[in-house]
């Protein structure tokens, strides 16, 4: 027996039949570790990747906003996906800006579009490029810990959008306007300084289309326009004498009683020489000869009522501070927003296809107090007579358009009703309070808010700030002026605010990596 069972154990050990199933089992784990590997690791660093792309693009649309200021870099950082930032994933780690990068630059092609490279920058394209590192799962296996992920963004500003912007700035042109501000420069006073802040804006807005230029320009207006922008002022002028403010002939406009436009009205064109007009300038898109030119156009009424020919050396002095009706500016504001019903109107009617959008600015220090005796009998319809006294009618409050209006009580919180009913027409209202005091509203002796400062009186009129935009700014830093009127907003000289407001109407978008 002994001889057989060792010649069948020989037989069995010598026997290698089988040997290649342990072989075939380690190399199947190994194919469904690595197509594991492949499917989740591959899988999972795409959507990272996503994540990534996502805040790349959001860094870069914040950064280009700001490409007209200092701190374009600051915001691309603010909203990266760097630690502690607003755009931070957990499935991302160690994300940081490949060197070099947010990086501003000249796009030709971008200028070509008619998106001029200007200063503080000088640049009209930001490029923000991010990397992280993400772990693996079963890559692990083959010595793969980790991979690196990347991505570019490329953002500019302005962009070829259609809708247009349609603004008026009321301008305070009261005689507190013509004091000094040497805060703002030597021999300016706050007029000339609030004019030179206007400049800024109007050199930042897109007056044309940006595919087809501006076309043939007729009374002001360019064939194809975009943002068109009105002056309006109190207190109101005549009709007949209002191009003194923009004729470089050094006089100022006749100065009647302040007028009483209609709440609601469909349109604003006061017409007979005498008639007394809040606006000054009607819409013209003719500030500057082209989307990228860096000076204004000397040949605008709009421009020169802004004092462009005086900065051009040509000695056109812009707009004066005539003052003597006192301050009443509910007036202004209803006219501003019937002017603008109207010219959304007649551009939607000539297009179907666009949105216009409706922006009053006012400048002011806030107080209201006119006399009764400076305001009309009559309001603009000829027929219904002003009840000086008029009550506020019971209701209502800081944030309602419920007003007495038109009375000579009450005058400041009529203001703020006034914005509130052109904020429910859908219109965007930025109030610059310029020297504002605490006090002055005498005339607010009844109403919801009896008290009301000059300084709330502007707040109010704002439209609500965000966590991005801010609509109520505050220059209080103004010589002789005890003003303690702050706004959240982190500007306050009157050429940054302008600059800041600016900002707003710079449509960033993005464009394709590799755009030179």
């Amino acid at each position: 027996m002994k001889p057989k069972f060792e010649s069948l154990l020989r037989r069995i050990v010598k026997d290698e039949r089988g040997q290649v199933i342990p072989w075939f089992a380690f190399l199947l784990l190994s194919m469904i570790l690595g197509m594991g590997a492949f499917v989740l690791d591959i899988g999972h660093a795409y959507f990272c990747l996503r994540e990534l792309q996502s805040a790349t693009d959001a860094a870069a649309l914040a950064g280009a906003t700001q490409l007209r200021q200092t701190n374009a870099v600051a915001m691309a950082t603010t909203y990266s996906a760097l630690a502690g930032e607003k755009n931070v994933y957990p499935n991302l780690a160690n994300v940081s800006f490949v060197p070099g990068y947010p990086q501003m630059v000249c796009l030709t092609t971008v200028t070509n579009l008619g998106v001029a490279c200007l200063a503080p920058n000088n640049a009209n394209t930001i490029i923000v490029k991010q990397q992280a590192v993400i772990p693996t799962f079963f890559a692990e296996v083959f010595g793969i810990n980790n991979l690196t992920l990347s991505a570019t963004s490329y953002a500019a500003v302005a962009g070829a959008r259609a809708n247009p912007y349609n603004v008026v700035i009321i301008l305070d042109t009261t005689a507190s306007m013509a004091t000094a501000d040497s805060d703002c420069g030597s021999g300016q006073t706050r007029l000339s300084c609030a004019e030179g802040g206007i400049q800024v804006l109007l050199n930042d807005l897109n007056p044309c289309g940006l595919l087809n230029g501006c076309g043939t320009v007729t009374n002001g207006v360019a064939q194809y326009p975009l943002d068109q922008v009105s002056i309006m002022t109190f207190p109101n002028v005549s009709v007949g004498t209002a191009n003194k403010d923009y004729n470089c002939s050094g006089q100022n406009p006749t100065i009647p009683v302040y007028s009483f436009p209609p709440i609601g009205g469909s349109t604003y064109a006061p017409s007979g020489s005498s008639t007394a007009t809040y606006q000054v300038v009607g819409y013209q898109s003719d500030y500057k000869t082209t989307n990228g030119a860096t000076t204004l156009n000397t040949s605008s009424d709009l421009a020169m009522t802004i004092g462009a020919g005086k900065q051009s050396g040509n000695n056109c002095p812009g707009m004066g501070a005539p003052g003597g009706d006192g301050t009443y500016y509910a007036g202004a504001l209803y006219a501003a927003q019937d002017s603008l019903t109207a010219q959304a109107a007649a551009e939607v009617a000539a297009n179907p296809n666009i949105s216009p959008i409706n922006v009053i600015m006012i400048l002011s220090d806030g107080q209201a107090n006119a006399s009764s005796s400076k305001m009309a009998s009559k309001m603009t319809d000829g027929t219904t007579t002003v009840n000086y006294n008029n009550p506020w009618p019971s209701g209502g409050g800081a944030t309602s358009s419920v007003t007495n209006y038109p009375s000579a009580l009450d005058q400041c919180q009529q203001a703020v009703a006034a914005a509130n009913y052109a904020k429910a027409q859908g219109t965007i209202v930025y109030a610059i309070a310029y020297g504002a005091e605490s006090g002055g509203c005498s005339t607010d002796t009844t109403g919801p808010q009896s008290n009301i400062s000059p300084c709330s009186v502007m707040s109010e009129m704002a439209t609500p700030d965000t966590s991005s935009t801010y609509y109520f700014y505050s220059d209080y830093h103004q010589s002789g002026s005890g003003s303690t009127c702050v706004a959240a907003a982190p500007v306050t000289d009157i050429a940054d605010i302008f600059l800041a407001i600016a900002q707003d109407f710079l449509h960033a978008r993005l464009i394709p990596a590799g755009t030179t």
